[in-house]
């Protein structure tokens, strides 16, 4: 199968990645419906132009007429719906998904999964701090990273396609990783960043701090503003890497808290040229 322009193509859950992969793919040229929950998700793709058909209805001839599918949902919801729905997939069908933990869901869908349909599982590291449709924007995936996170039950041909599709979205790098080598980047990457935002934003709850804040305040915290249902689900399925990683950021900041408290200024000086030196390898590419 190679991902082109008659590529029949389903996403399911319309809500700020679904919604972005559909805008993006739209724009691309590629003819999208949707299968989602919420009328006015519907509503409001069809009046932005970013699908060609959508319901809320689990229609047995959409679904198995479908040759890609990507998995909008959260991780539980999508293993839910896989248990339930793939008798509807038709032979040699492809799924995908943009999942943010993959340990403890690729493996379970996998084996859950019909032999005659393949899981080629993925993660567009692109997002927004609110979710909904409505904040969907396919401009995110420009210039950020997609990972591929196959096991030894997929095909090349289906890796490779899950690369086009990247491609095809915008991405500017694509990575492949095992679900294990995923799992713990995104525990340090993505899991432990939205820990200390919203640890920052209830660490000091004094009245009146947003008349006096500056743009480092809201840069650090822009993530705190969090869909708790979905992180929370993430935290606890990842939570083993999670908490390594958090025990390793508190020895950091007591480490530079202490140099503070001795009035180091060398030791904290080398701390921050180190942190300014590596964090010029984190910018996004430039065109």
């Amino acid at each position: 199968m190679k991902l082109n322009k008659d590529t029949k193509i389903l996403i399911i859950g319309l809500g700020v990645i679904g919604g972005g992969y559909a805008a993006a793919l739209t724009k691309a040229g590629y003819k999208v419906s949707c299968i989602t929950k919420d009328e006015d998700d519907i509503k409001y793709a069809y009046a932005h132009e970013m699908i060609s058909y959508g319901t809320t209805l689990v229609e047995p001839e959409l679904i198995a007429e479908a040759e890609l599918i990507v998995f909008a949902l959260y991780p539980t919801i999508f293993i839910d719906w896989i248990e339930k729905y793939q008798h509807l997939f038709t032979k040699g069908c492809l799924i995908t998904d943009v999942t943010g933990v993959k340990s403890s869901v690729v493996y379970k869908v996998q084996e859950i999964l019909r032999d005659d349909v393949e899981f080629i599982p993925a993660h567009p590291m692109a997002g927004r701090e609110r979710s909904g449709v409505e904040f969907s924007d396919p401009d995110v995936f420009k210039g950020a990273n997609y990972i591929v996170t196959p096991t030894e039950k997929n095909s090349r041909e289906a890796i490779r396609l899950c690369r086009q599709l990247g491609e095809v979205l915008g991405f500017a790098k694509i990575s492949i990783l095992s679900p294990e080598e995923h799992d713990r980047m995104i525990a340090f990457l993505s899991q432990l960043t939205h820990c200390i935002a919203v640890s920052l934003m209830n660490c000091n709850t004094s009245e009146g701090l947003e008349k006096y804040t500056g743009d480092s305040f809201r840069d650090l915290t822009r993530i705190a503003k969090i869909n708790d249902r979905m992180w929370s689900e993430l935290f606890l399925m990842n939570k083993d890497a999670l908490v390594a990683e958090i025990d390793s950021f508190v020895t950091e900041l007591h480490e530079f808290r202490d140099l503070i408290d001795a009035g180091n200024v060398k030791g904290m000086r080398e701390k921050m040229r180190a942190s300014t030196a590596r964090r010029s390898m984190f910018e996004k590419p430039t065109k």
